[in-house]
């Protein structure tokens, strides 16, 4: 495989997407992989800190809500929810955001299973230009 440019990074279409049926509310909707920045602003929401600016609980509060509006997008793949409706997309079935928690853990890569899966397909490839012998 090439070793790629910067070019080729930010031009590569690598952010996953699933059209999911959600019968309770009468159709299908599409969740979309969150981006690495919307992955660390998830995150970060999930994290009070003390005064001493450590972590010092979580904010458990709506996470699948938050979650599942980071991911639920439109046709045209723009966000339906934005933060501040979080609260609106909260007020709905739990168990169908829990179901669509579940994809959208999985497009984002935050299920347990999907870090140990990339930690062991990251070994370090043995590099031919290497001046140790």
């Amino acid at each position: 495989m090439a070793l790629l440019g910067k070019d080729q990074i930010t031009a590569a279409d690598d952010r996953k997407w699933e059209d999911v049926p959600v019968p309770e509310w009468g159709g299908t909707v599409r969740l979309l992989g969150m981006s690495g920045t919307e992955r660390n602003a998830y995150q970060s929401s999930l994290v009070v800190l003390g005064p001493d600016g450590k972590p010092s609980r979580m904010n458990m509060a709506d996470q699948l809500a938050k979650l599942v509006a980071k991911c639920l997008v439109g046709e045209d793949f723009e966000r339906l929810f934005t933060d501040k409706e979080v609260k609106a997309l909260g007020a709905k079935n739990g168990a169908v955001l829990e179901r669509l928690g579940q994809v959208a853990q999985r497009l984002s890569g935050l299920r347990k299973e999907d870090v140990e899966d990339a930690e062991g397909k990251s070994e370090p490839t043995p590099n031919d230009d290497s001046s140790s012998d």
